[in-house]
């Protein structure tokens, strides 16, 4: 055994220097390097691309979030959170760690994780259209899909076109606006898809209601 010590202890030194070496480049440098990079080149995406308001951050371009009313109990950690008709709603969220936090919570991002055969899902989707339906004011059958399913990370930000042209109307109402004045706000918030062939057409409702606040 004393006979092979050197022998393994050289080993045992190579690897610390290795792991050393690695946790230098990987650990240290690599991860600077990429951060001056995005610093340099997308300053705004890499600081997280947040809205301000009058130069305070009041949320985050990349997190959806809700446009709720007040809560009627603040208490009750159960009570439904109801959409404000003021303001365009954002798809369904499965990020919902319960405790009051509601859809849409940073700290515990996630799917349903239920597949399209599933009678839960399929039960949710049917409530979920017929609530959409009233609450705009429109014919059930021409809800959007992204109106009734949550996203894969439940805190996606975008919409589609037609769900965000679907809620004008309403939000128009609501805000006692011209209904062409919130469709052309809509219609200024359409982003292609990106590098102009990923993806689909989009509108981020975050963005979007930030600057419907500035119409009144």
């Amino acid at each position: 055994m004393l006979l092979h010590l050197p022998s393994t202890a050289r080993q045992y030194l190579s690897a610390l220097r290795i792991l050393l070496v690695f946790t230098v480049v990987t650990g240290i440098a690599y991860p600077l390097a990429v951060t001056g990079i995005a610093q340099a080149v997308f300053p705004h995406q890499a600081g997280g691309s947040l809205i301000e308001d009058h130069g305070r951050p009041v949320a985050s371009a990349f997190l959806g979030q809700n446009f709720a009313l007040p809560k009627r109990n603040p208490a009750d950690p159960n009570e439904q959170l109801r959409p404000d008709p003021r303001w365009f709603q954002p798809r369904p969220s499965a990020a919902d760690a319960g405790k009051g936090a509601g859809p849409y919570d940073p700290l515990n991002s996630s799917a349903s994780n239920l597949g399209p055969t599933n009678p839960d899902l399929v039960t949710a989707v049917g409530q979920r259209r017929a609530a959409v339906a009233a609450f705009d004011g429109v014919d059930p059958r021409t809800v959007p899909a992204d109106a009734v399913t949550a996203s894969g990370s439940g805190l996606d930000p975008d919409i589609s076109p037609a769900y965000a042209r679907e809620q004008a109307a309403r939000v128009a109402r609501a805000r006692r606006l011209p209904a062409g004045r919130v469709r052309g706000l809509v219609d200024a918030h359409v982003d292609g898809r990106s590098v102009g062939f990923l993806g689909e057409p989009h509108v981020n409702v975050v963005k979007l209601n930030h600057d419907l606040a500035s119409l009144g």
